[in-house]
């Protein structure tokens, strides 16, 4: 089987799959496809809580990968659903550990976009003897700066997105969106945190593609996406930045002998190229992929092609 141009690969099934304890909190579910004596391929999702799904088994040649997947702390179909306890990106990287070990597996490939980029940067810093490759896509290390754009920078290019986010806030709270919006979405008041979640996600998701498009959060269970996504990235972005800033940028060094490939849309207004600029200066070993007519979904077409190209490379290392 081989990879189509600017497609995917056909939808497969899990062949195993499960939850995992992880503490006294959070069970992790977790997947595996593909060829169980392939070689492994461990796939993180952006957010924080933002979740995985089946489409992301089809980056990847299932005759060649063994292709693992799993929900993070608090999202998708991990439990308790949008939990903040104990929820940090030390745990995370430990969590990506312990399922590792779990699955008996030696090294892999590390895949991941958004705030995956960040949770993949961060585990092959603590982990780097675990690590065959990084393939990544939508730089993020999480930087006050790229939180204050998250928040409102991006307004300068949707500003009706912007204007619909802002006007569910009080108006005496507008001036500090990310706050406000933590204080509703751990209210405890479950339609209010449910409505928040979904404007909030409306508001990402309207400035995800290059091609702008309309999410449905009219189900039970896209609400409740909504709900753990909003929450655990507004927890994140309040609680859980790096000290320093730049704590990843400060130790790339450990891991630049890690064939990287980054796949990063030249009009991705949520993760902007700049940041990807930053790494690429600081680690030139890299290949960064920029692709001219994408943006931050990787949806849009061109990112997809050059992701599936990504994978396709990564078998000739």
């Amino acid at each position: 089987m081989t990879a189509i141009k600017n497609t995917l690969y056909p939808s497969i099934s899990a062949y195993e799959s499960g939850f995992l304890k992880v503490d006294d909190t959070h069970e992790l579910y977790w997947e595996v496809s593909g060829n169980p004596k392939g070689v492994p391929v461990v796939v993180l999702h952006g957010g924080p809580g933002g979740g995985a799904s089946p489409k992301m088994r089809q980056f990847f040649d299932p005759k060649y990968y063994k292709i693992v997947i799993f929900d993070q702390r608090g999202a998708g179909r991990s439990k308790p659903i949008g939990e903040i306890k104990d929820n940090t990106p030390d745990h995370l990287v430990e969590d990506i550990e312990t399922l590792r070990v779990f699955l008996n597996i030696e090294k892999w490939h590390v895949f991941g976009g958004s705030w995956g980029s960040t949770l993949g940067l961060l585990y092959a810093i603590k982990h780097p003897s675990r690590v065959l490759s990084l393939i990544l896509r939508g730089l993020f290390l999480m930087q006050r700066e790229e939180v204050e754009w998250f928040m409102s920078g991006m307004g300068h290019f949707f500003p009706e997105s912007y204007e619909k986010f802002l006007n569910h806030l009080p108006e005496d709270k507008r001036h500090d969106p990310l706050h406000a919006y933590y204080e509703i979405l751990t209210c405890g008041d479950m339609e209010k945190e449910l409505e928040s979640g979904v404007m909030w996600c409306q508001y990402e998701g309207e400035c995800a593609n290059l091609i702008p498009k309309a999410e449905n959060y009219s189900s039970e269970e896209s609400r409740q996406y909504a709900r753990a996504l909003s929450r655990l990235e507004a927890h994140y972005f309040i609680h859980n930045l790096f000290t320093p800033d730049d704590y990843i940028l400060q130790n790339v060094d450990a891991i630049r002998h890690i064939p990287f490939t980054l796949v990063q849309g030249r009009y991705d207004v949520i993760c902007p190229i700049k940041t990807a600029y930053q790494l690429k200066k600081k680690w030139p070993e890299m290949d960064l992929v920029t692709v001219a007519q994408g943006g931050h979904s990787s949806g849009d077409p061109d990112i997809c092609k050059a992701l599936i190209e990504a994978t396709e490379k990564t078998k000739h290392l």
